[in-house]
């Protein structure tokens, strides 16, 4: 019963981080599954597949909160689909570790800039206000999906420090990237499912907290400034970056 309620603990801490920064929890389901001893193949795939009920979760939240802005979401999904399936393909004529150096590097020069930049509250400015340049979306969704194909990278990593780069304040990129998120993990779920490597027992102990997380997650954004959650999501960004340099390097980390 205790390992029971220790991994549905696992699964709201996880849920919580997704939901609050927008990235879909993938950055902490692999490991958190490699070092429970699945394989990394199986991690992955799981991972996608319990990314779904994650963002799913986070947003129908959101969706109530109101601060979802769907016509942004759709057009970076439904490119980024089709990016992700370029990038696993062009794993097989270039390096993804020398890649991950580069790209690690690029992400952590993004989150300085996400850390000194300005961002608004959502009080400031109601989301039909927000003017945004709908030609240019499609194409960042596109290389997001490149990216996350060729670097094993989750989508909101790319999804919100484009959209704030776009002028989204930060409470609306995250949301609109839970939004996103969604339709790109169902992509790689079916995929992955297709190739064996969901681990159904493992979905079913994670999933149940991961959703829960996922409100909770929500719910606390809700009542965090914009300033501060600005700040939060640059560490982290920096962080997962640091993580990918240091794989990109072979350095052996969960």
């Amino acid at each position: 019963m205790l390992k029971y309620i220790s991994y549905f603990a696992v699964g709201v801490f996880i849920g919580i981080l997704a939901a609050l920064f927008g990235l879909g929890g993938g950055f902490l389901i692999v490991p958190t599954l490699n070092i429970l001893g699945v394989e990394i193949h199986h991690a992955v795939g799981t991972s996608s597949a319990a990314i779904v009920f994650t963002s799913f979760s986070s947003a129908i939240a959101y969706s109530k909160q109101k601060r979802i802005h769907y016509k942004a979401g759709i057009l970076l999904a439904i490119p980024a689909i089709f990016g992700a399936y370029i990038g696993a393909w062009l794993t097989s004529f270039l390096n993804p570790a020398q890649l991950k150096v580069i790209f690690g590097a690029a992400l952590i020069l993004v989150a300085i800039r996400i850390f000194r930049g300005r961002t608004r509250e959502p009080e400031e400015i109601k989301l039909e206000e927000v003017k945004l340049n709908y030609k240019i979306i499609p194409i960042g969704g596109f290389f997001a999906g490149i990216a996350s194909g060729l670097l094993g990278v989750g989508g909101g990593i790319i999804n919100v420090p484009f959209l704030v780069h776009l002028g989204l304040p930060i409470h609306y990129a995250v949301a609109t990237s839970s939004f996103a998120i969604f339709f790109t993990a169902m992509s790689g779920a079916a995929k992955h499912y297709l190739l064996g490597n969901v681990e159904f027992q493992w979905l079913i102990l994670l999933v149940p907290g991961l959703m829960v997380g996922a409100q909770l997650g929500a719910r606390i954004a809700k009542k965090t400034k914009a300033s501060s959650l600005k700040r939060a999501f640059a560490v982290v960004l920096a962080l997962l970056a640091l993580r990918m340099i240091l794989k990109g390097l072979g350095i052996v980390i969960p």
